[in-house]
């Protein structure tokens, strides 16, 4: 009898841990659930999910995922497994390193994407399942360590990333629904990436943890990363037909083009120009794109030396009893926050005037550059660090917009992969001054440098946007005065 007493308590107690697990099962998915239906109604807002705009910015941010998994399997243990100087030599080779996938977007990519009419779908679709598949090839090459394998796949999948950030690019004004602007959509985007990115990050830790870390952990966090690359690709069949249909560019919420870069990007029919073009011909733009361009750039500069300098002053510069792991966590949340921020700014400005935004944004961050030099601390690192990242989103979210409101469809792959091209060359050159700066061991000194060269960009933007104002007023009353006569 005991034993039966005992064997109907144990049958019984695994009735309940089964019923409380599908409990639990049931709960998780309606989670998922509720979470993905929350996701779903927030990137479909204003017209977004009527257009299809909303179903690209989901494809985005399950991409960012993926690419999220890469990046925490490739980067391994690059400034806290060695030295200060050691870990710096590293950081320096691995900015130089993400130039490369640059040297064939620009010349080559770019102008093969403007001869694209119909397929954007299958472009976006083909490198989330490419990137799966090199980093499945990946996952067999980390561990152990080859290097023959591993770096041309990881050097792959880069520059497919770029050529899915210049396809979206170009096709979101087809997708733009008339309630919200460019800059609108372009940081609806980029938050819901950056979200999408950092859950993914910490997903992606999270599985090198519980896989023993190390070239194992690595392994198996690519492995998880082609499950979710060959996921996303899914969504991709969502997007609707007007993707690859050019009578919506341009044309849908973003106002008229700016006087004088259209006529500068294309003087001929529109598809005249494209055919005549060569594939290693760099676009034309006018004087509203080239000033949105260089406005970035030294944003980007200053981003880039800001985060390379300021990981290492916090690596070899005591404050207090706050250990270094510390401080760099602390720079990180500032960085991870300031992305969020700048996205979600963008979002609400809804601005049709991003060039103002562009300025403004760039004489604020240099006053609080200022500052920061003056009272240098802990703190003031922590608010530098979160105004870069506040002011290179929403500037690269104001240009993007104008690239895609005054560049027309013939051009415009390639001119964002120019603009691509150049701007990560503004931030690799920021993060090789910063890294040089870094062996001062003085974070006034390069907070001061920092200050002082934005300064001066912002000094030469306005002065050349004040010479290109002079030079249209003086154009007009010539151009009235030949319009009299005859």
């Amino acid at each position: 009898m005991g034993d039966t007493g005992t064997g109907e308590r144990a049958r019984q107690a695994g009735r309940s841990v089964y019923s409380a697990s599908q409990r639990a099962g049931r709960a998780s998915a309606a989670a998922a659930g509720g979470a993905g239906r929350f996701v779903h109604r927030l990137t479909g807002a204003s017209g977004a999910g009527r257009t299809g705009l909303s179903n690209l910015i989901e494809l985005s941010a399950a991409g960012g995922v993926g690419d999220a998994f890469v990046a925490v399997a490739l980067a391994g243990s690059l400034f806290f497994s060695t030295s200060v100087d050691q870990a710096r030599g590293r950081a320096a080779l691995a900015l130089v390193i993400t130039i490369a996938p640059y040297a064939i977007l620009a010349p080559l990519i770019g102008p093969l994407l403007d001869r694209v009419k119909q397929g954007n779908r299958y472009i976006l679709m083909g490198t989330l399942v490419a990137r799966g598949l090199l980093c499945w090839g990946m996952a067999s090459a980390v561990h152990p360590s080859n290097s023959v394998a591993l770096l041309p796949a990881a050097f792959g999948v880069l520059v497919l990333q770029k050529v899915y950030g210049v396809t979206r690019s170009a096709v979101t004004p087809r997708l733009l629904p008339s309630e919200i602007t460019l800059v609108t959509a372009n940081a609806r985007a980029n938050l819901a990436s950056l979200i999408a990115t950092s859950a993914g990050a910490g997903i992606a830790l999270g599985v090198d943890k519980i896989s023993g870390g190390d070239g194992g952990g690595a392994a198996w966090v690519l492995r998880v990363g082609t499950a979710i690359y060959l996921a996303a690709t899914i969504l991709g069949l969502r997007l609707p037909e007007r993707v690859d249909s050019t009578e919506y560019g341009g044309t849908m919420g973003i106002g008229p083009p700016g006087a004088g870069d259209t006529a500068a990007a294309t003087s001929a029919p529109a598809g005249t120009s494209v055919r005549r073009r060569r594939i290693f011909t760099l676009p034309r733009v006018g004087p509203v794109v080239g000033e949105a361009m260089r406005a970035n750039a030294a944003i980007r500069a200053f981003y880039g030396f800001m985060l390379f300098f300021l990981v290492f002053i916090l690596r070899s510069e005591q404050f207090g009893h706050t250990s270094d792991a510390v401080a760099l966590g602390g720079l990180a949340i500032a960085v991870a926050v300031g992305g969020i921020l700048g996205t979600t700014i963008g979002s609400a400005l809804r601005s049709r005037a991003p060039q103002a935004m562009m300025f403004t944004v760039i004489g604020l961050t240099t006053l609080v550059s200022i500052a920061c030099a003056i009272l240098f601390g802990l703190w003031s690192v922590l608010v530098v660090a979160l105004a870069a990242a506040v002011s290179q989103t929403l500037v690269k979210v104001a240009l993007d917009s104008i690239l895609q409101r005054e560049i027309p469809e013939e051009t415009r792959s390639s001119t964002f992969a120019f603009s691509e091209t150049l701007h990560q060359l503004a931030l690799v050159g920021g993060g090789l001054i910063g890294l040089l700066l870094s062996l001062t061991g003085s974070g006034f000194a390069g907070l001061t440098v920092a200050a002082v060269g934005l300064a001066l960009a912002l000094g030469w933007l306005l002065l050349g946007r004040r010479r290109r104002i002079l030079r249209s007023r003086r154009a007009s009353p010539a151009t009235a005065t030949g319009s009299r006569r005859v």
